[in-house]
């Protein structure tokens, strides 16, 4: 093992899943083909929503960062991915890791920080409906977003800033597919305490005040719904929020089933990623971003229409 002193490393090794060869095959091209459909689905979406003026608000605003999101979340990952399938084990340099670990950390906060500016677009558009085109307005729509992506890329330098300091002296091997944060803490040779406290504080600010916010927006939009007295009105504007609670649920849902439950013994143990850990990793970090799009397409008929519109070369751009 190449080291550049007597305390840092220089590269380091990604070993996924390497004690199940066969399944790594199958895995490669699970992961190919999902990718695939990650850049179809929520590129059609980002087009969709340029394309057809109708889109043109604040939440069709939200929804295409979103899929930009996912498509750069991905795309910093997968590659990575992808070799440790091919090459059983797979090694990386020092600064490529970190590189990595930047870009997926921001892309997961941004998230955080994104849904939640989403849902309080939503308590706004139901709860106060005859102001929302006043409250949230493009000067006020754009910077929030530009805020969630800032938010995002100012907490993941933090957080590598910090973990890039940390002398790695002999262990080099990451259980894991990517250069995931907390399994490269786990290799320091040295006291992260520092790094232990401001991940707290990260997932305290970025995805639990995030959580919070959505909560509490759902709880007076759902009285605001019950308070409408006819049940076409009820469902129209129900419809309008349901996919993106949604979409939290499930990202919400796998982030803490992924780092909320318990650890076996006997993973602690053997320090190896067991086949339950490496598939939600995979639903997380793959699934979730494929499902955005179809979840926003499949439950919302503007943007049907605007793909059927867009399919049949129907231009509804303005032009100015």
């Amino acid at each position: 093992m190449e080291t550049s002193n007597d305390s840092m490393l220089t590269e380091f090794v990604l070993v996924g899943l390497s004690d199940h060869p066969q399944l790594q095959k199958v895995l490669f091209v699970l992961v190919l083909c999902t990718y695939l459909m990650i850049l179809l689905g929520n590129g059609v979406l980002i087009s969709v929503v340029i394309y057809d003026v109708h889109l043109h608000k604040p939440m069709y605003f939200f929804l295409c960062n979103l899929s930009f999101l996912d498509i750069f979340y991905t795309s910093s990952s997968v590659p990575l991915i992808l070799g440790s399938f091919l090459k059983g084990r797979k090694r990386v340099s020092f600064p490529e890791c970190m590189v990595q670990m930047f870009f997926s950390f921001a892309m997961g906060a941004t998230e955080c920080v994104l849904l939640g500016m989403m849902a309080l677009d939503r308590f706004l558009a139901i709860c106060y409906p005859l102001r929302y085109p006043v409250i949230v307005s493009k000067a006020t729509y754009v910077p929030m977003a530009v805020g969630c992506w800032a938010a995002g890329f100012v907490d993941s330098l933090v957080q590598t800033s910090l973990a890039v300091q940390l002398p790695f002296c002999t262990n080099n091997v990451i259980h894991h597919f990517e250069c995931e944060i907390l399994a490269i803490l786990k290799l320091a040779c040295a006291d992260i305490s520092t790094n232990v406290i401001s991940m707290a504080g990260s997932n305290f600010l970025f995805l639990a005040v995030p959580l919070l916010v959505i909560a509490i927006s759902y709880v007076f939009i759902v009285t605001t719904i019950l308070r409408i007295p006819s049940a076409e009105g009820k469902q129209k504007a129900f419809s309008t929020c349901s996919a993106h609670l949604t979409v939290v649920i499930i990202f919400y849902g796998t982030i803490l089933f992924m780092y909320a439950k318990p650890k076996s013994n006997d993973t602690a143990v053997a320090g190896h990623q067991s086949l339950t850990e490496a598939l939600i990793s995979f639903f997380y970090g793959m699934v979730t971003p494929m499902l955005n799009p179809l979840i926003y397409s499949l439950r919302n008929k503007d943007v049907k229409a605007a793909v059927q519109n867009m399919l049949r070369g129907k231009s509804l751009i303005k032009h100015i």
